[in-house]
C-alpha cells in the first residue's frame, strides 16, 4: 500500500505519517527538493545497488542513471547521509531508532517506478503536492490519497503564527489558490497538459481522496486512537467489497431515473454476476415522468394512480423469472416498498441489500422475514472514479437519508 497525505497546515499530516511509520511499519518517501541534504546515497531502482552523489547538482543524478539498452528509464532512490561510508543510516533518524530511514527521490516519476517495483511494501508520503506529480498514481491499485483537516482555530493554535489574519490568508492560498499567480479554475475544457502544470489546490483534491480525516482531537494519543478505529490498512479501502461495488452501481443506476419524486436504482445479482439493472420511471414508450408522463408524481393532489415502474420492478422484469433462478441478490439504494417487496418475494430473490431507509421499512422487513428473504443495510464508502490521466472522470452522487412521502416512488 502507498498512502499519500494531503491536508491543510497544522492539521496533523506529520502525526498521521508518524503513526503509519511507528505503528504499522510504513516507510516514509520524500522528494529531494522538499528535504535538502548535503550528501545523499543513491540506489538504482531496478538493481537496488548503491551509488554515491551530491544532490545539489541536477546533472549528477543523470550521471548515475543506467545506460543499459534494456532499461530506458531508471528510478533514482536516495537515502540521506552525512557519512558516505555508512549508507544505511539517515541523519533524520537516531542511530538507536528502530524506525526505517526515509527514502529520498529526485522526482515523482522515480517514486512511481520504485513503488511499482516494490508494491508489496507499505509506503507513506506528504511530498506529492502537484497535479502533474500525483495524477499518475491514481490509477495504481495500491495507491490511496488520504485528506487531513482540522478546525481553523485549532490549527492556528498548533502553529507558530502570531497573527490569525496572516495564517488564514496563507491557508486560503494553499486550499483555494487565492492570491497565487498560478491560481486557476480547472475545468473540463482545459487541456490536460495545462491543468496538470498548475499547482494542485487542496480544494481540487476533495473528490480524489479515498478517506478524509478531521483531526479535531486535543492530543496526539487521542488522534492515534481514532486512527486505530478507522483501520487505514483495511484492504477494502483499495478494492471495494462486493456489497460496496454493487451498491455503488445501484446508486449510479439511480441517476438514470426520470421520476419526479425520488431517484432509485437497483442491481439484480447472482453469484456476484449482474443479471439486470433498473431505475424508477415511466414504462418504455411512455412520456418520461419528468416530462409530465406520470400525473400523480407531477401533481400529488391528482386522483390518478402513479404509473411509474419502481427500480426493483424494472430489474426483475428485465431479468425474468428464469434468469433470477436461485440465490439471487437484489441491491437497491433505497429499501423496497411493500409493492416491490411482494414482487421480489414472488420472483425468488433470496437476499435484499439496501442503503437508504423508507417509510415502510418495518412492514417490508416483516414480509421478507416471513418469506425467508434476508434483508440487510449496507452503506458503502464513496468511490472516486478516475480517467487514465488520473483526472476525476465521474462522481457517484450519494442521496441523503430520508423517508419517502405519500405518492413517492
Amino acid at each position: 500500500m502507498f498512502i499519500a497525505i494531503a491536508g491543510t497546515r497544522c492539521s496533523g499530516k506529520t502525526s498521521l505519517e508518524n503513526y503509519l511509520i511507528d505503528q504499522h511499519g510504513f516507510t516514509s518517501i520524500r522528494l529531494l527538493h522538499t528535504h535538502p541534504s548535503s550528501q545523499v546515497v543513491g540506489i538504482d531502482a531496478l538493481s537496488d545497488s548503491p551509488t554515491y552523489t551530491n544532490h545539489n547538482s541536477d546533472s549528477s543524478h543523470e550521471r548515475h542513471r543506467s545506460t543499459s539498452s534494456r532499461h530506458t528509464h531508471m528510478s533514482f532512490l536516495v537515502l540521506t547521509n552525512n557519512e558516505l561510508e555508512s549508507p544505511l543510516v539517515s541523519p533524520l533518524v537516531p542511530v538507536n531508532s528502530s524506525r526505517k530511514p526515509p527514502l529520498y527521490f529526485g522526482s515523482a516519476s522515480d517514486i512511481l517506478d520504485y513503488t511499482t517495483r516494490h508494491w508489496r511494501t507499505d509506503f507513506v508520503t506528504d511530498s506529492l503536492t502537484l497535479r502533474r506529480d500525483i495524477a499518475p498514481f491514481f490509477i495504481r491499485p495500491w495507491f490511496m490519497l488520504v485528506g487531513v483537516d482540522a478546525p481553523v482555530m485549532m490549527r492556528f493554535g498548533r502553529s507558530n503564527s502570531s497573527n490569525l489574519e496572516d495564517f488564514v490568508r496563507d491557508d486560503d492560498e494553499l486550499v483555494y489558490g487565492v492570491d497565487s499567480p498560478n491560481a486557476n479554475t480547472i475545468t473540463a475544457s482545459r487541456s490536460s497538459t495545462q491543468s496538470q502544470a498548475q499547482p494542485f489546490p487542496l480544494s481540487e483534491l476533495t473528490d480524489a481522496t479515498k478517506l478524509s480525516i478531521i483531526n479535531a482531537f486535543p492530543s496526539i494519543p487521542t488522534f492515534h486512537a481514532h486512527l486505530d478505529k478507522l483501520d487505514l490498512l483495511d484492504p477494502t479501502r483499495l478494492r471495494p467489497s462486493w456489497d460496496t461495488y454493487f451498491m455503488t452501481l445501484a446508486t449510479l443506476a439511480a441517476q438514470r431515473s426520470n421520476c419526479m419524486k425520488r431517484r432509485v436504482g437497483a442491481i439484480l445479482v447472482r453469484d456476484n454476476r449482474i443479471l439486470a439493472t433498473g431505475y424508477n420511471g415511466t414504462s418504455r414508450g411512455l412520456k418520461n415522468c419528468n416530462e409530465g408522463g406520470c400525473p400523480l408524481c407531477n401533481d400529488p393532489a391528482a386522483s390518478l394512480q402513479c404509473i411509474c415502474l419502481h427500480a426493483e420492478e424494472n430489474a426483475i422484469l428485465e431479468a425474468g423469472r428464469e434468469r433470477v433462478g436461485r440465490n439471487a441478490v437484489l441491491y437497491s439504494n433505497t429499501c423496497p416498498c411493500l409493492k416491490c417487496t411482494i414482487i421480489i418475494i414472488q420472483a425468488g430473490v433470496k437476499e435484499v441489500v439496501y442503503e437508504l431507509s423508507y417509510k415502510v421499512d418495518e412492514e417490508s422487513a416483516k414480509r421478507f422475514a416471513e418469506a425467508g428473504v434476508k434483508l440487510r443495510k449496507h452503506t458503502p464508502t464513496p468511490l472516486p472514479m478516475f480517467s487514465d490521466q488520473g483526472e476525476i472522470s465521474a462522481k457517484i452522487v450519494r442521496f441523503p437519508e430520508g423517508p419517502r412521502t405519500a405518492g413517492v416512488v
